[in-house]
């Protein structure tokens, strides 16, 4: 009898799928196309668990569709852009270049062992010339469909790294990489119009159907779509050329309650102002170095600075408000400016008690409810609350009834006008970095702005850079900056930024649909595969990425490059949980040699220990190397900071890719996170090695037919291959696998005959083939099948093998169990009513007495009421 080998089995079906050209895509089959995605990865250098799952559960979608009748195109590129690399090549003193492309093949090298169902000539890397080229070219044809432009933006900006930071990259008012304290500068900056497509973005997540729930609602807040008020405030003897304060409010049901007015450190204004004003230019200026994300601003402590001017209330020339320069206010969001309602907002009331300012309330719960506040009262605005400053007199209203009654009594006194703005701001993706796409326009003295010619693209990187400056290298490469304008020839200088990374990501998925294509895509090709039928990937993409990539076909469709089905690009999402795993760790001392120059000898510091380092024994952790017990952290995601990495490659060697797929899709819902343990995979390859054994006793014996056991089996098969398939289609494939670990154990202590068996086992190959694609190959292969596993028409279910022949069903006598019968499963009611009257144990019961009432519930019970 064969012994289960993973290393040989894998290897050797690996080549036969390479062979027969299994999973290459061609446009134009007779069979429905289906195209399957996962969210490509950065090429790290190393693949981990995480990739593992990411990639199996496509991978099951793709075989499953496969074996189902379906031209499948399954994909794999690279989103090799970034500033990794560049961090990379400033500390090892490498090239950007050579360090992704060798991380590209390192990882491909890694990934090729799982045996994932990729057409891999359709592969390519963002930073491919190819690629990167047609990304100009999509560039070129939305700044001519009005969808790019160009403006002065206020940014983050790192004075050591010479570049704009996303309000992510800023921490605690510092750059997150270099630690400088961050500069808000007014830069000239490259945008997409996003916010010009947002009601229609937000609209179209209705359709969505097959997207999670949490995914849209995430995209929502993001778009965040208001109904407000529009007006101004009147400036009492302001600076020249500063008469009003434009405000957009979205509460103008509480502008009676109003007690100061708040403006951005960056308004014009504050900016004015400052120039006369030592003390309000510095406060801005540390304003400027502080957060600039929602989360930071909500955290951080509210500071303002009166400005020493006031504004006249719109509804009383007599009521004035204080004008304060506020931290907590960006210019980005709305007008720059806002009226404080501290009644009604805990941000302003924190900023009133802080400035000594008045707090009016313009609601409250109840008619007799005190308006000497605690804090802010800001229910929902679905909730009914008691005005008594509204703009409808003293009411029971929702807010939403009260904020359309405070528009339309402005609108009428002409104090504003009801307007709808989105929180959704156009796309700054202008980076002053060396390691993206670039930007293909040149500035010349005399034309302006040019964009570059189509037949000069790609506009490639130089090569020849270095790092040893801080800044963008392109800035100070003359020969590579210094070019003639493509429209009069004169000398001009190049753009040297590049592009947002989310860029790349943006349209990759239209591409692999033409990856060789002289053009961004072959339209009729693009109009075969797309829409990705089935999107894979993490749910902390759910906002950005997903959202410009929306964007982007729209755009893509507007210039010509996708057709107007693809409007929306992606048709269904899922998106899975992240592997954990246990943290091991340490408490160390310094000692008098240690390394480290932050730790004094004698300190004590917590040491993290890689899994491999330890010993697990009855629920405890033990070091390998001296024995000692290691604190057991629960667990976390996958962190080599934190050392609870597994490497797949290591899972590989010792156990095979099929137990590696096999566990991680089992152990828990794909939408959870699942932890990853030795036990578990352990256990995971010996239940691969007993369905190796079970198929070889069966190929090895010839058992003498026995029908009813035959007939039981092969049901148990049918109902098995319509759990399976159920479970594989909603993506349900830990229940799926909890099917076939039952159905492995019925087949093993079945009696059925040869021949029984041996097409249950065969069903039992082709059920696990999506999951364990290399082991259901080998058991297909000796049970005798010609051709490929993977190619063979997936099972169906025969309906009336999912019906039981007989059923057992229990009978009760006023409730308590006194037989039970062996009946046809489709036996008429009355008839079982007589068979469980004729039981002896029904007579003996009944001791002669007649029954009231027999109710008889198909397939389930017989009660008899005495």
């Amino acid at each position: 009898m064969s012994r289960y080998s993973a290393a040989e089995i894998e290897a050797k079906w690996q080549k036969a799928w390479d062979a027969a050209g299994v999973f290459r895509a061609e446009a134009g089959s007779e069979k429905p196309k289906y195209y399957v995605l996962e969210m490509f990865p950065y090429p790290s250098g190393r693949i981990h668990m995480g990739h593992v799952r990411n990639y199996t559960m496509g991978d099951v979608i793709a075989r499953h569709r496969i074996a189902t009748g379906h031209n499948v195109l399954h994909p794999m590129g690279w989103d090799a852009f970034g500033m990794p690399a560049e961090n990379a090549a400033m500390a090892s003193g490498g090239h950007p270049k050579d360090w992704t492309y060798q991380n590209i093949a390192d990882m491909r090298d890694q990934m090729k062992p799982l045996g994932l169902s990729i057409d891999w000539t359709r592969e390519f890397a963002t930073c491919d010339p190819e690629y990167y080229g047609q990304q100009q070219a999509l560039f070129l044809d939305m700044l001519e469909a009005g969808l790019v432009y160009r403006k002065n933006a206020v940014v983050n900006w790192d004075p050591v790294d010479m570049t704009v930071l996303a309000n992510e990259q800023v921490e605690n008012g510092r750059g997150w990489r270099s630690g400088a304290e961050v500069e808000r500068r007014e830069l000239t900056q490259w945008f997409f119009a996003i916010s010009s497509m947002a009601d229609e973005l937000l609209g179209a997540l209705d359709g969505l159907e097959n997207w999670p729930a949490k995914v849209r609602l995430m995209q929502e807040n993001w778009i965040g779509k208001s109904r407000g008020l529009q007006f101004a405030f009147g400036l009492i003897d302001g600076p020249a050329g500063h008469d009003r304060v434009e405000v957009y409010t979205t509460r103008p049901d509480t502008l009676m309650g109003a007690s100061f007015l708040g403006i951005a450190p960056d308004h014009p204004l504050a900016k004015q102002l400052e120039k006369d004003n030592p003390a309000l230019a510095a406060f801005n200026a540390e304003c400027r170095r502080g957060g600039t994300t929602e989360e930071a601003l909500e955290t951080a402590e509210k500071m303002g600075f009166d400005s020493g001017l006031r504004v006249r209330h719109p509804f009383d020339t007599s009521w004035e408000l204080p004008v304060y320069v506020a931290n907590f206010i960006l210019m980005d969001y709305g007008t720059g400016a806002i009226f404080g309602c501290p009644a009604h907002d805990q941000r302003d009331f924190d900023f009133a008690r802080k400035y000594d300012l008045p707090i009016v309330a313009t609601y409250l719960p109840a008619e007799d409810s005190a308006t000497d506040l605690d804090e802010a009262f800001a229910p929902p605005k679905t909730d009914k609350v008691f005005y008594t400053k509204g703009f409808a007199g003293e009411a029971w209203q929702t807010g939403l009834e009260a904020i359309d009654a405070a528009i339309a009594f402005c609108e009428d006194q002409g104090v504003g006008q009801g307007v709808t703005k989105f929180r959704l701001r156009d796309w700054g993706l202008s980076r002053q970095r060396y390691w993206g796409c670039p930007i293909p326009v040149v500035h010349c003295e005399t034309c302006g702005v040019v964009p570059e010619a189509k037949e000069n693209l790609p506009i490639r990187l130089p090569d020849d850079v270095t790092f040893d400056v801080p800044g963008n290298p392109l800035d100070r490469h003359p020969t590579w900056r210094d070019t003639p304008c493509p429209k009069c020839g004169a000398p001009a200088r190049r753009e040297t930024d590049t592009m947002d990374t989310f860029v790349d990501s943006s349209w990759y998925f239209a591409r692999f649909t033409a990856p060789h294509a002289d053009t961004p895509t072959d339209l009729d090709a693009a109009s075969y595969w797309m829409n990705v039928d089935q999107y894979i990937g993490g749910v902390e993409h759910a906002i950005l990425h997903l959202l410009y990539s929306r964007f982007f076909a729209r755009a893509m469709q507007i210039t010509g490059h996708l057709p107007q089905k693809a409007i929306e690009p992606f048709d269904a999402l899922f998106t899975q949980g992240m592997v954990t795993h246990e943290i091991y760790q340490t408490v160390e001392v310094v000692g008098e040699n240690d390394p480290n120059p932050n730790l004094r000898p004698g300190v004590k510091y917590t040491k993290y220990r890689l899994p491999e380092e330890v010993d697990l024994r009855d629920g405890k952790a033990f070091l390998k190397e001296d024995g000692r017990e290691v604190e057991i952290i629960p667990s976390a995601k996958m962190s080599k900071s934190k050392k609870n990495v597994v490497d797949p490659i290591s899972i590989i060697s010792d156990y095979g890719a099929d137990t590696a797929r096999w566990f991680v899709l089992s152990d828990s819902p794909p939408e959870r996170d699942v932890e990853w343990t030795a036990s578990g995979a352990e256990a995971a390859h010996k239940h691969l090695a007993r369905v190796h054994r079970i198929v070889s006793e069966i190929v090895a014996s010839a058992e003498d037919a026995s029908p009813e056991a035959d007939e039981a089996l092969l049901r148990e098969m049918h109902k098995t291959i319509q759990a399976v398939t159920a479970g594989v289609e909603a993506f349900g494939f830990n229940a799926a696998i909890a099917r076939l670990y039952a159905f492995t154990a019925t087949l093993a202590k079945s009696t059925a005959g040869g021949t029984a068996k041996r097409e249950a086992a065969s069903a039992l190959a082709q059920l696990m083939s999506p999951m364990t694609p290399h082991l259901a190959e080998e058991l297909w292969h000796m049970l005798g099948h010609t051709g490929l596993a993977a190619t063979a028409p997936w099972p169906e279910a025969d309906e009336a093998m999912l019906v039981d022949a007989m059923i057992t069903l229990p009978v009760q006598i006023n409730g308590k169990r006194r037989a039970e019968i062996n009946v046809p499963a489709d036996m008429p009611k009355d008839e079982v009513e007589k068979t469980a009257l004729a039981l002896d144990a029904v007579i003996r019961a009944l001791d002669g007495a007649q029954p009231k009432k027999v109710i008889v519930v198909p397939g389930r019970i017989v009660n008899v009421v005495v």
